[in-house]
């Protein structure tokens, strides 16, 4: 069997400017990096195409070890929905390289669904990761600069700055740093640390800003701390979003590639789902809307994480809603869940399947809670017995609710033709009406509460003493009817790693609340979640190498 960085190799990319003439761009208008990847101008997206163009969005069962697939099958999916003669654009959130070298590898799919130059995107790309972490610590050398200025001091209290710094890598042993140390010349000792890039609140602003005004309007309002008698301070303040946002000028326009099919690809953006909210950029989004029929794009990790934050949250800011909604399950996974141990899951157990079926059961109950129409997409793989497909099958058509096998890394496009007929169809005939889980103008609590009790399935929610003087911070600053962000473990529907499957009779703990003012959201922190993650025993850092030639390889 061949690799994925083989098939990658093989494959017959076209150059980038055949690629824009599908969507209709001119190919002068491009800012081109190389042959095949450039930069969309903003001025290509067009309200009243994105409004009435249709967009499917990509979700997926609590992740494993095991894998489910979700951008595989976004790819695939887009390359099926093309098959069957929908023009059609995947859009996708750029990799992070703290997962292309620690567990999760890198961000382009797989066998004959990836998306190319992989090499590329997955490790600098058009370097937007890179000016989202200098603008970030750009505004983190200005408040330091500001703390130790003697003319031009705003009198911040260092002890209420909680802007870290950030870099794009694992690094567990930044988390929790000091800086300033050496003297009076070095700046002030204070408490600080370092989140990975995926995790900034200039990343989160990025992916919901509209144009480049709404983005220094964000940038402005990013909450620094507080004065000593008790004023707070806002990037504004220290006159950083101009600079910030030159930082970000080519930033801010989406990046378009290709699938290996040659089907159009736009990948901007790259919050985690765990820690931020989990989808590609609002203005990638409307640019594929308003340059094709279809859009399918994937939200971070599970559903009730990227999906949830993508309904919640960016539709709501930029007026887009979804025609269908995919899960994405694997029967592997499925029987992890039900406990099976991982090196057993591609045994056959219907048992295990059965015992783990109640996370894709509470998933699809989630999804009908916004009024959407779902899909359950069964990523196939050789070891999947019929008797486990057809047990899957029959649920889904006790839940009401369609369902095709794909096999999209084996095949492509051609792997998913029936997903993509069942998809097309529910897009244009959906019943359901779209609907949010929550008012914003409800409280805190009250919105924290309807997520943990409804899409998590928790008995309650409880409040460590840090949060609860974090909440009154959120009340002092006006910011108590912005939408929730949840930081909280992927591996569980709970808050707790351990809780496989569909877990009940649990407490969700809120550690502590950050406000993230200029992206517009409130973050309660769950549980142990990290903002920094660490890299595993075995990096796979280790496993990459690149040739003399300059062929990189262990990517995948």
């Amino acid at each position: 069997m061949k690799s994925d960085i083989e098939i990658a190799h093989e494959a017959k990319m076209k150059p980038i400017t055949e690629i824009a003439g599908i969507l209709g761009i001119n190919p002068d208008d491009l800012i081109p990096y190389g042959k095949y990847k450039a930069k969309i101008p903003l001025s290509y997206i067009d309200k009243e195409k994105y409004q009435q163009n249709k967009l499917i969005l990509v979700s997926a069962i609590s992740p494993t070890p095991a894998g489910e697939g979700k951008t595989t099958v976004s790819i695939g999916l887009a390359q099926g929905l093309n098959r069957i003669g929908k023009q059609t654009t995947v859009v996708l959130r750029e990799p992070s390289l703290g997962p292309v070298f620690g567990i999760k590898g890198g961000a382009t799919g797989g066998g004959y669904s990836q998306v190319l130059p992989m090499e590329d995107i997955n490790l600098h790309f058009t370097g937007d990761f890179n000016a989202i972490e200098k603008a970030h610590n750009l505004l983190a050398a200005l408040i330091d600069n500001n703390l130790q200025s003697k003319k031009r001091s705003l009198g911040i209290d260092p002890r209420t700055v909680h802007w870290k710094r950030v870099m794009d890598m694992n690094d567990r042993s930044l988390r929790h740093i000091i800086v300033g140390l050496g003297g009076t010349t070095h700046g002030v000792p204070r408490e600080t640390g370092f989140d990975i890039t995926a995790a900034s609140e200039v990343m989160a602003i990025l992916c919901l800003a509209e144009n480049m005004e709404d983005l220094k309007q964000r940038l402005g309002k990013i909450f620094v701390g507080y004065t000593y008698d008790k004023k707070p301070i806002y990037a504004r303040d220290l006159h950083a979003e101009g600079a910030m946002a030159a930082l970000l000028r080519d930033a801010i326009m989406p990046n378009l590639v290709q699938t290996i099919e040659n089907t159009p690809a736009i990948i901007h953006g790259g919050p985690f789902a765990n820690i931020a909210q989990g989808t590609n950029s609002v203005i990638a989004t409307k640019m594929g809307l308003s340059l094709s029929e279809f859009v399918v794009t994937e939200a971070g990790f599970g559903f009730d994480l990227g999906a949830e934050k993508f309904i919640d949250i960016k539709c709501q800011y930029a007026g887009l809603k979804p025609s269908a909604v995919v899960l994405v399950a694997t029967i592997r996974a499925l029987k992890y869940h039900g406990g099976k141990p991982l090196k057993e899951v591609s045994q056959p157990d219907v048992e295990a399947l059965k015992k783990g079926i109640g996370n894709l059961q509470k998933h699809v109950e989630n999804m009908k809670l916004f009024g959407i129409c779902p899909v359950v997409a069964i990523n196939r793989f050789t070891t999947d017995t019929d008797e486990e497909v057809e047990y899957i099958k029959s649920v889904c058509r006790e839940m009401d609710v369609q369902v095709a096998e794909v096999d999209v890394w084996g095949k492509g496009g051609e792997g998913a033709i029936e997903l993509a007929k069942i998809v097309n169809k529910i897009a244009m005939n959906c019943p359901y009406q779209h609907k949010t889980l929550y008012d914003w103008n409800w409280t805190p609590e009250a919105k924290i509460e309807t997520l943990a009790k409804k899409i998590y399935g928790a008995e309650a929610v409880d409040y460590t003493a840090q949060a609860k003087e974090d909440l009154k911070k959120v009340y002092s600053l006006g910011l108590d009817k912005l939408p929730i962000c949840m930081a909280k473990t992927q591996k569980s529907l709970s808050d707790n790693p351990d809780l496989l499957g569909r877990p009940k009779d649990f407490v969700v703990t809120v550690r502590e609340i950050e406000v993230a003012a200029g992206a517009g959201f409130i973050i309660p922190i769950t549980g142990q979640i990290m903002r920094m993650p660490g890299l595993p025993d075995e990096p796979a850092a280790e496993r990459i190498d690149v040739g003399n030639n300059g062929v990189i390889s262990g990517l995948f």
